[in-house]
Order: structure tokens, then sequence, then C-alpha cells
């Protein structure tokens, strides 16, 4: 496992230095003519790095050791990401559709269409017939600009974004326990506990760089454990791992509490004076004894009681947990009910003790901050709230009565667009094909679109199925800022201009909206601009960036909100003296009893399907697909399936299995491991095709944060007879 954290000497060790004037491995020979101080482009730890630029090219990268989250440590994605810069695949001019395909257009031609386009729908089928879809890996100043382009611009209420599949759960669930939606502590207060529970993460593939900071506390003493289905890599040098049967996790949370209740581990006297809620909380969980949550969860009662034992003794203690707890109907109720632990013990809000959510994308955290979600207005304001919509309102120089209302999520934007409800679309670094659920229904919804124009800087599977396709940016081609997942707003700096003809995306986004008569609200000439304006739009909102600025980011190796003045140093760990964000200051239990996945096992499929990510990909593979040195570590999907149930369905190692369930089948290579429940198979999502994952997982959502439930179906597998993988006999 530690080979999925690199720095320069140890890559250099395992791989060998680089042949001269070959920009291969990330160490070309070649002088640079500069060195650009930025981010890594993936995940929410925002890792940072230097990229080497020479004739206005990426041509590597150094480490920056001075960034205090990674200090010049590296995962093998971010050790490759300057590699799709010069891919052949870059798209560098407008195309627009016609009976033969694609052909290269000027930008007027390209925006003007467009523009006609959304006059067209708009005109015959109302504002709400044409949506706008962003994405949570582009900058603070981009989620705010989708926000504001679809509500001025468009005038439409349909706005969401991809983010609507990854942390909407954690978010609304972090709203509803403390008044606002952030990771309690810096990532620096990790090795400071002495107890960490990791549920629904995969730590070490999809994090690595984290992982380090695990460790550290492992060193200095602290207990880990891990609830997962599989054995992840981080399980591996757990001190308790917890194998809870797919769909379980509020079952197992409401067991843990029961036992932390009984003992008297628990907190009163904080719970008193800074929690609501908590006596119908005791009440719910008194019935979960270790013997049934036994029942329900499939982890032995004996380690569930072992696992309390350790975090309720625990003098610091730290809850970190991903997608694998969210991805669910009930992913807002598995969150609160592992935030109850964190509550009851009182550890929140002080050095080595509290709770966060670890961020998938790259700008996970800043892109569901500005605006850019269907709920939402700019600084995390409600859109639902008078006084909410009242302010930006009057700072957007808009009658309160032309600012849309409530939209559709993200998928039931595709939902309405198969229905023949919502005719037109925009989408912007966002890859549904690939990354929503039922893929099928996904394919039929983008082919009955009257109008699609999609904004990216790779042809995506979903681009495939526009219109009009207009060249955007990637992350090195532009200024801007991310929030990471520990809420620190960071700087991104412009290393090169944009390949061929393709333009920053702001610039696209601005130019459509003076296209659409609104040019008078877009009159932006660069990304520090637009930051100055989200800042302001910001402050006296629960997201407050008031105080922020470039220089000021800069200065401090970025800045922590809240930061509502100039003068504030920024808030890295929040609740400090059990101060919540809720109008009475108090945190609230929440006590939601155990229900069953929205799809369970059978009789007709009787084995649990699950999906995630692996080291060397990232969300849809729209970038890593195309870094040759991360295809090859994993290059297709594979299906990890336990011995016992291989052998129970004579399945072997390498062969190529069908696995089947209500919403399709795929085929792929089974993958022989221990690591895994026997119940349980699990393919990672990151392809597109007949290779994708999401051709089988389910679209029930969420009723609070309306996210997929891709963490749990049900499925059966089936032998294909004399099929085998060549590539692992």
């Amino acid at each position: 496992m530690a080979s999925l954290i690199y720095s320069e000497e140890e890559y250099i060790a395992q791989y060998g230095p680089t042949p001269n004037d070959t920009p291969v491995n990330g160490w070309d020979s070649r002088e640079p003519d500069k060195l650009v101080k930025t981010h890594c482009c993936f995940c929410g730890v925002q890792c940072g790095i230097q990229l080497k630029v020479k004739d206005d090219k990426v041509i590597g990268f150094e480490p920056w050791e001075e960034f205090p989250v990674n200090q010049g440590k590296l995962c093998p994605k971010g050790v490759k990401r300057y590699l799709q810069n010069e891919h052949p695949d870059r798209l560098v001019d407008p195309l627009i559709r016609t009976e033969n395909g694609y052909r290269e257009a000027n930008w007027d031609e390209a925006l003007n269409q467009t523009a006609d386009a959304v006059r067209r729908i708009q005109s015959k089928y109302g504002k709400d017939a044409f949506a706008f879809l962003g994405g949570a890996s582009m900058t603070n100043e981009k989620a705010y600009l989708n926000g504001k382009f679809a509500r001025v611009a468009l005038g439409t209420a349909n706005i969401d974004y991809n983010g609507r599949l990854c942390m909407v759960s954690a978010g609304a669930a972090n709203k509803m326990a403390f008044g606002v939606d952030r990771a309690a502590n810096p990532w620096s207060d990790i090795p400071n506990a002495k107890v960490i529970i990791l549920t629904g993460t995969n730590l070490a593939e999809c994090f690595p760089i984290l992982t380090d900071y695990v460790w550290r506390a492992r060193d200095n003493g602290a207990k880990i454990i891990v609830i997962d289905p599989r054995i992840t890599p981080i399980a591996r040098t757990a001190d308790l791992f917890l194998p809870v049967r797919p769909g379980r996790d509020s079952a197992l949370a409401h067991g843990l509490l029961h036992q932390l209740i009984k003992n008297d581990w628990i907190d009163e006297r904080f719970i008193e004076d800074h929690t609501n809620g908590f006596e119908a909380t005791r009440e719910l969980v008194e019935k979960y004894t270790p013997s049934l949550t036994e029942k329900i969860t499939g982890v032995p009662a004996a380690t569930i009681a072992k696992a309390a034992e350790f975090w309720g003794l625990a003098e610091t203690s730290m809850l970190l947990h991903a997608r694998g707890i969210e991805h669910h109907t009930k992913g807002v109720e598995n969150v609160l009910s592992y935030i109850n632990l964190v509550l009851a013990t009182g550890r929140i809000g002080k050095p080595g003790s509290g709770y966060g959510t670890i961020t998938g994308q790259g700008n996970g955290q800043g892109g569901r901050e500005h605006g850019q979600r269907c709920n939402q207005l700019p600084g995390g304001r409600d859109i639902n709230d008078q006084g909410h919509r009242n302010e930006i309102a009057e700072f957007w120089g808009l009658p309160e009565s032309e600012l849309p209302g409530e939209g559709l999520t993200a998928c039931e934007i595709i939902n309405d667009i198969e229905d023949g409800k919502i005719k037109g679309l925009i989408s912007i670094s966002f890859n549904p094909l690939v990354s929503i659920p039922d893929s099928k229904r996904t394919r039929k919804a983008l082919e009955k679109l009257e109008f699609f124009a999609a904004i990216d800087f790779f042809m995506s599977e979903t681009a495939r199925y526009a219109d009009i396709v207009l060249a955007g940016s990637l992350q090195e081609e532009d200024e801007g800022t991310v929030t990471t997942g520990e809420g620190r707003c960071v700087r991104l700096r412009n290393s090169v201009p944009p390949a061929g003809n393709a333009r920053r995306d702001w610039e696209i986004i601005c130019d459509l909206a003076d296209r659409l008569g609104k040019g008078d609200h877009f009159d932006f000439s660069n990304s520090e601009q637009i930051f100055d304006e989200l800042t302001k739009a910001s402050q006296g909102g629960p997201i407050d960036y008031g105080g922020m600025s470039y220089g000021k980011i800069e200065a401090n190796m970025g800045v922590f909100w809240p930061c509502p003045t100039t003068d504030h140093p920024g808030t890295p760990r929040l609740f400090e003296g059990g101060k919540f964000f809720h109008s009475d200051g108090r945190a609230r239990f929440h006590a939601f009893d155990y229900r069953p996945p929205a799809e369970d096992v059978d009789h007709d499929y009787p084995i649990f399907f699950t999906s995630g990510r692996v080291v060397s990909q990232y969300l849809s593979g729209t970038q890593t697909r195309r870094i040759g040195g991360l295809v090859d570590q994993y290059p297709e999907p594979l299906c990890e399936i336990h011995p016992l149930l291989a052998a129970r369905l004579g399945v072997f190692d390498g062969e190529v299995i069908r696995v089947v369930t209500r919403r399709g089948s795929m085929s792929l290579p089974a993958q022989i491991v221990k690591s895994i429940r026997p119940d349980t198979i699990f393919i990672p999502y990151h392809w597109p095709g007949k290779k994708a994952a999401n051709q089988l997982t389910n679209r029930a959502l969420d009723p609070i944060s309306k996210i997929p439930e891709f963490k749990v179906c049900a499925c059966r597998i089936e032998k294909l007879e004399g099929k085998t993988n060549p590539k692992m006999n």
C-alpha cells in the first residue's frame, strides 16, 4: 500500500529516471521556462504541485514541498496528471453536428446557434424547458458563474451539478446536524486522534495522501476502525475491520451508539449543553443490541462491542466517511446516524476530535457552495428562503420575482428529458452517460433532446450526443480557486494558454450570456473579477468568503471559511466551544430507524452488487482513461468475487462472466479475491459503453439529497461457457 504515495526520490527509485527530452514519468531533463505552483486536478485533497512549462506546454512536474497538505507527496494520478495536456483527443475548436458527423466551426457560429436554440425552445415550451448541468471539479468562480448564468441568462430553475452524485448526502446531513456543510476539522487534526473510524471510504486508493495522515495517527498510538463490505487497502492495516453487509450502515451506527449508552461512554454534559434531540435517539437505539445489529449487518456482535469500546474510551477521536455510506436511498440517514456517535461523545470542535467528509471531486466542497445546485443561491443560501432570495436578487440587480425557484436535481433532469418535459440542455464538465445509474435510460434521454450543447475539453461519451460541442479549458489553462475537503480555499494558477482555438470556460459562459441579452450581468475580464463578486455575494451568508482575496489566499497557502472580513484569519476548526451554526447554537441528533435498500437480494437476484473506484482512475474516466500509464495499471473493469462465492458458482479467476441486474447485464472478467464479503461483488465504474458498471445500478434516489443508490442493488452471475480473459491467463 505504501506504493500508492510517491515522493520524487521514491518514484525515481522505483521507475528510474526519464530519458532526455522524453516527458514520460514526470521528470523531463529539459529546463522549463517556468515552474507554476498550483494544485492537482483530481479529488478533494487538492495536493500542491509545481507544473513545469516550456514553450507554453506542460512538460512535467516537480514536488511543491512547502504546501502543507501533501508536502510534495503525490498519488499515481497526481504523478501523471499533466500527461493529458498534449493528448490528441483534446478539443481545440467548436464542433457542430451534421448529417456526416461533426465539422469544425468558428466561435461566432457555434455560440449564435446555441443562443438561437435556447430562445427557440424557451419561447415554445417555457423557461424551465431548458436545463443546465455543471460540474464539481471546476473552480469556485465557474460554480458561481454557472448558477448565475442559469438563473439570470437562461432564467431556468433547472440547474444542478454532478456533485449530486457524490457529496450531497453528507452536505444535507451536515446542515441538519450542525447547521452548516463543511468538515469540522482540518486534516492536520487527524494525527492527533486516538481512535479513527473510517466508514465507507476506500481511503488508500481514492485519497492516498490522506492515508499518510491516518498512518501518522497510528504511529502516535491511534486505533483505526474500518467499516466496509471490502477489505480495502486501508483496512489491511486497521486494528478492527467491520465487514458490513451493503445497505445496512445506519443499523451498524445505531448498534455502536447502543453500546456507548449502555456502558456510559457518552458525554452527558456536552449533550445537555450543546445538543437537541438526544432522548429520541436514545430511545431509538435501545433495541439495537449487538445480537440484533449482527443479524441486520452481518458484523459479529463481539466486533461491534469492541469498536464501541475503542471509540467510547478514547480521549480524542475522528470520524471520516465517504460515498460508501452516502450512495444510498437513505444516505442522509446513514450520515446522521454516524454523526450521532460524534455528538454523543462530545468529541467535536477540539484538536484531534471531530468529523469530516472525504470529498471525491476536485472541488467537491466549493462546487456545492456557490449556487450551482437547484436549491441553492451563492454563499450557501437557500433558494426557498425569502430573505436569502431578496439578498441575491438585489445583489444581482434583479426583481426578486424574476429569480427562479427551486428546480430539479441532476437525475430528475435526466428523467424529465426522458419524459419529454425538458427539451434543451447545456452541460459543462459532466458525463452523465457514464456516471448516472441505469445508463440505458440516460442514453434514451440524450437522444430525445431537441438541442444539446456540451462544454468540455475532451469529447466525453455524453458530448457525442451534443448538437454543438464547445471546446473548453483544462484546469491549468485558467486562473481560479477551489475549496478542499477540509474547507481550505486554495489558488489554481494559469500555467499555459488553452490549446488551439479552445477558450476558457468562463469566457464561453459570459459570451453566451451576452448573446442572450444579459451581457451587462457578466461583464468580467478575468477570473479574479468573478472571485471578487463571489466573495461579495457570499458575505453574510451561511458560507462566507467575504474576507478572501487572491492575494490573501496565496500568502497563507489557502484560507478556511468562514472568513467574513479582510482582517479575519479564516476558520480551520469549526464548532470550538460547542458553538454550532443553528440559530440556537446547538447541534441536532437525529433518530432515523434502519430501513432496507430500495432493492434487496432475493431468489432471482441473490448477490449484492456494489461499485466504486480504483486508484488509477477518476470519476467517469474522461481524463484518466487518456493517460496511458494510468490505463496500464487497471486497463478494464474487473468483477471482484470471493472464493467461496466463486466456488459455489463454478467461476474461475480470469473467467469472463455475465453480471445481471433488473436494468441490464455486462460481461467482464472475474477477479477472485478474499477481500470482499462472500455475498457481494464489486465492479469499478470508470468505463463507458459495454464496460459501464452503471448499466446495472439503480436510479432510486434518497428523498432528501436526491442522490442515487450506487452502492447497493441485487444481481446474479451467469457463467459464459468457454469464455476466459487471455490477459489474466
